[in-house]
Parts: C-alpha cells; structure tokens; sequence
C-alpha cells in the first residue's frame, strides 16, 4: 500500500453522497488517462470514506447502490476517473514539470526539422515552447497534447512530426477499450462492424508505435490485428 504521508484524497459525488479514497498521485493521474495500475500501488488504504478526514467510512449500502458492487478496484477507479483528485501546490507543480520533461523529450525523439531532415535537441525544443509561450496541462496525457505544441513552436523553428499509418481489427469483446486507447490519436476512421468489432485506421508518432502495440496486445491479449499502411 502507499504511504499515508505520501498520498492525496480523490473524491466523487453523486446523488448527494460523497465517496472519498487515499490514493498515490501520479499513479491516480495514470488510472486518469486509462492505464490499469494494481492496487496496492494506487491506494493508501482499501477503505471507501465519506469523509477522510474525519475518518466517517462510507456505508456499504450506499456504495452498493452507488457503484453495484463492492469490489476495491471497480469503486476506486470511478472515483478517480469521474471525480477529482485533490493535490496540493507543490504536487501540481511536480507533475507540470515532469509533465513538460516528457513532452520535450517526445517531441526530441519525434520530431525533426524538415528541412535537413534532422531531429531538434532538447534544448532547442525547450526554448521554443518558451518562447511560444505554449500550455502545458499536467493532466492530459503527452500523446494529447504534442501536436497541439508543436503546431505552436512551428513558427518559431521547422519542424514536423513523422507519422505511422494504422489499420487494426479488433474483436467484438475488445473493441471498446481499443477505441479508447486509438482516439488519443490522429483519427482517420472508425468502423463498427455488423458482429460487434472495430476496423480503425489512424496517424501517430512513429516513437509511439511500440507502445502503443504494447496497449494494444495487452487490452486484446494479443488478439488484435495490427497492419502498417504504406
């Protein structure tokens, strides 16, 4: 479990009741953008509060009603998914610049100047975002907003992210986890077949294709069928 001292409070309300867990902040933040973390990693305590800190525990009727079901992982996840995660000043500030990191470090690995066909270094790319004076959201995943960024430093140095063309099956009882995972990016189209799957085609960084294949085969267990458009 996560420390106490380390952890934050995520909250949800609903039909005037009110469902309070210690959680770790960044994995809460992961579980946020759809990552599955374990539970002994995400929570503090398996205890569903309504008000932690006056230690008023949650009763099991109300949960039951709430949530259908007692199940630790099942209420966690709804609380921090469609509630608020609560962070302090200092943690904010943490995860913007560890968020800013990432996206520099992307957009380096992805990104090149299109004119000699060589990548910007980090640095560059930091003075630019400065420059440009771009918007960093602490929660939103890299993948999110890259584009929109780098759209922004254009002006300011050449530069064009390369682009993998995807097409994938996926079968009736994976399909809607699949979606969620493929709509973080460039869209082309979307088929929902007549037996209840999904046929996709869509853009991304070619320094997310392993990634993503790793999402991919880890929400299908491996039965999904991935093709690379010329």
């Amino acid at each position: 479990m996560v420390s106490l001292d380390n952890s934050v409070i995520a909250r949800y309300e609903k039909f005037g009741h009110k469902f309070e867990i210690k959680v770790d902040p960044d994995f809460a933040m992961q579980v946020k953008h759809g990552k599955e973390i374990e539970l002994d990693k995400l929570l503090a305590t398996d205890q569903v509060f309504k008000d932690v800190k006056a230690g008023d525990l949650a009763s099991p009727e109300h949960i039951t009603k709430i949530f259908g079901s007692m199940d630790m992982k099942i209420i966690s996840y709804k609380i921090i998914k469609d509630g608020e995660v609560q962070l302090t000043t200092e943690q904010r500030k943490h995860m913007l610049e560890k968020k800013r990191a990432e996206i520099i470090s992307f957009i380096s690995r992805n990104a090149m100047n299109p004119q000699t066909k060589t990548p910007h270094p980090p640095i560059r790319i930091e003075n630019a975002m400065e420059q440009a004076k771009v918007h960093i959201d602490a929660f939103k995943s890299t993948e999110e907003q890259v584009t929109q960024i780098v759209a922004g430093i254009r002006h300011i140095i050449p530069i064009s992210l390369e682009k993998v063309h995807f097409a994938i099956k996926v079968p009736t009882q994976y399909a809607g986890r699949a979606s969620s995972i493929i709509h973080k990016f460039e869209l082309k189209k979307e088929d929902w077949l007549n037996d209840g799957s999904l046929a996709a085609e869509f853009f991304l960084p070619v320094g997310m294709k392993q990634d993503l294949l790793n999402d991919l085969n880890s929400v299908t267990h491996g039965e999904v069928i991935v093709k690379i458009i010329e």
